[in-house]
């Protein structure tokens, strides 16, 4: 199958004092003394460069020290194509970092691929080979997506998986959430939420083929089965965090089974879940999903969505950079520092 890629480059050439000098409209000289508070400099030129270093996140002793490493780096982000907002957000996250990547001399690349079909993405991966110096890659829990990212380790590239892992492989770093953990909760909520009656729980999943929704839909399994024995959980409908397809498994659902009192969506498809609850005139029905962007938002405002399992993009974008980064440099990854956790949002405490 052909690869399907996308390739949009986040960052700039790696700032330096001669960029700053220039955008105070001073010389390299005075630059230089302000940085180390040097006299002879009026007050308003100090205000001038200060301004510039603040407005371009510049760093002096990072870049310098990054130039004296020699090269740039390269890093790829494999992610998923289509509009998923919570990834969508990540890579908002990424190019609002452009200042901090460039003072690191550090470029990171967008790579859109079809992560549910095994073949494509293993292609996009095996692409990657020897172009770049770190991957972060949405992962399938495939053979062939395992062996692609153990053929990039065996030649040098190191790879962090994000949001999904595949720990079969030898992948370096997992960037996350606990999501067996996020799954138990999703289903503490749905079945205390639902508040005593009796009935059946509808799943729908992107695919459980991704490690992220296999294991959200194995802890909600565990906490139904062992506190809920009036909840009966149906079979899992795989809409493949598309809206339309998502609608029209969830609707069929419906119309077979008139005693579904609760709803877990695992990954996105979110706007068609919302759609066929709203068809189906469903609005007893409880519903738990994923994230807070401004779709989930909104149905959390209006009571079509009573909770969130939520992450933090802009941490897990940061995290990926900084792991990254701390591998190729040989250093220790901050473990504490690069824990995801996991919050539950409700309409009452939307951030």
């Amino acid at each position: 199958m052909a690869q399907e890629t996308h390739s949009d480059t986040l960052t700039a050439a790696a700032l330096t004092l001669k960029d700053i000098a220039r955008q105070a409209g001073v010389s390299l000289a005075t630059v230089d003394r302000v940085l180390h508070n040097r006299p002879g400099v009026r007050p308003d030129t100090v205000r001038r460069v200060r301004e510039a270093i603040e407005r371009n996140s510049f760093q002096p002793h990072v870049a310098a020290a990054e130039l004296a490493r020699g090269r740039a780096r390269r890093f790829a982000f494999v992610m998923p194509s289509g509009p998923n907002p919570f990834m969508q957000q990540i890579q908002a996250y990424l190019g609002e970092m452009s200042a901090w990547l460039a003072a690191r001399r550090l470029n990171v690349e967008m790579i859109a691929t079809d992560v549910f079909d095994p073949s494509v993405l293993a292609a996009s991966l095996e692409a990657l080979s020897g172009d770049y110096d770190g991957v972060a890659v949405v992962a399938l829990d495939h053979p062939g997506v395992r062996a692609a990212i153990n053929d990039l380790v065996d030649a040098g590239t190191k790879v962090v998986t994000l949001v999904s892992d595949v720990p079969s492989s030898r992948r370096h770093h997992y960037v996350g959430i606990d999501n067996i953990a996020a799954g138990r909760t999703a289903g503490a909520l749905v079945g205390r939420l639902v508040g005593g009656r009796a009935g059946k729980v509808a799943i729908v999943a992107g695919s459980q083929g991704l490690r992220d929704h296999a294991e959200r839909i194995f802890g909600f399994n565990q906490v139904m089965a062992s506190e809920f024995p009036d909840l009966s959980v149906l079979p899992v409908l795989e809409g493949r965090d598309e809206d339309e397809r998502s609608e029209q498994l969830l609707a069929r659902l419906f119309g077979r089974h008139a005693d579904i009192v609760g709803l877990y969506n695992v990954g996105a498809g979110t706007q068609g879940v919302a759609n066929a609850l709203s068809k189906a005139a469903r609005e007893t029905v409880v519903f738990v999903g994923h994230d807070v962007t401004a779709l989930t938002r909104r149905l959390l405002l209006q009571g079509v969505m009573d909770a969130a399992i939520s992450q933090n993009p802009g941490h897990e974008a940061r995290a990926a950079v900084r792991v990254l980064l701390a591998l190729a440099r040989g250093e220790p990854i901050l473990r504490e520092q690069e824990k995801i956790r996991i919050d539950i949002v409700m309409r009452d405490n939307l951030p």
